[in-house]
């Protein structure tokens, strides 16, 4: 099932020209791992999805990208943004518990039992491979976890508000190695529930957790195929000038 179809998307901010005729599709709970060096116009893509980039004066698009079928514009913004959640390079957890960080987002969709909202905590904070950590720690302040820790429960944050595809802008930019793995793990258990679209400039980690993966360059798609195809036999020269670190 697609979960995205993107037609004829260009992009503008102001006279900048960020994404150029792209088309392409994203697969209903699948991990897609967006690639490209520097001003490649995977952010903008990305920030495309939930209309991120709608909050820029600046802006301007022309072509659709559709969410089953659904024109993207055409929705509410507040529902596309439960639908489409978002994780985000550096970790933004809120002055606030733990306990109250996660429930955020379900506060503010209008639940008040108390019993609900620690079952949604619980549920969500397993599902980003944190809760084991925390358990015992649901009223300390978010500011004490590790930069890790910080990431995962912003994606619990996440998970909470029940949304249907998870965007993630360079999660691990920041992290350890062992943090890096416990982030990916979550990815790969959560593309069961969820369609998944991680920007990343680390291309092991595209290609370790990706099922499909798209190159872009100075605004274009380039190539997107199945991530060990794009790995091991691209079709063009650029993807694997890319991925052989020639540039980028």
């Amino acid at each position: 099932m697609v979960k995205f179809e993107v037609h004829d998307l260009n992009i503008w901010f102001s006279s900048i020209h960020a994404l150029k005729q792209v088309n392409l599709e994203i697969r209903s709970n699948e991990i897609l791992s967006v690639i490209g060096p520097a001003n490649s116009g995977k952010t903008t893509f990305l920030r495309t999805l939930n209309r991120l980039n709608d909050l820029n004066a600046a802006f301007k698009m022309t072509g659709a990208v559709e969410l089953e079928r659904k024109d993207i514009r055409g929705i509410d913004i507040e529902e596309l943004r439960r639908k489409i959640g978002m994780v985000f390079a550096l970790p933004l957890p809120l002055p606030l518990s733990i306990f109250e960080n996660v429930v955020y987002g379900v506060r503010m969709q209008g639940e008040r039992n108390r019993k609900k909202l620690e079952e949604k905590t619980e549920q969500a904070l397993r599902q980003a491979y944190l809760w084991e950590e925390v358990k015992g720690r649901m009223d300390e302040s978010a500011f004490k976890l590790s930069g890790g820790q910080q990431q995962r429960l912003c994606i619990a944050r996440t998970l909470a508000v029940d949304p249907e595809v998870i965007l993630f802008d360079e999660p691990c930019s920041g992290l350890d190695p062992i943090s890096t793995a416990k982030v990916e793990d979550a990815m790969v258990k959560l593309k069961e529930k969820y369609t998944i679209v991680l920007v990343t400039n680390n291309v092991k980690q595209a290609a370790r957790v990706g099922d499909r993966t798209a190159f872009f360059l100075s605004g274009e798609l380039i190539e997107i195929d199945a991530t060990d195809k794009i790995f091991t036999a691209p079709q063009d020269k650029r993807t694997d000038g890319y991925i052989r670190g020639r540039f980028g």
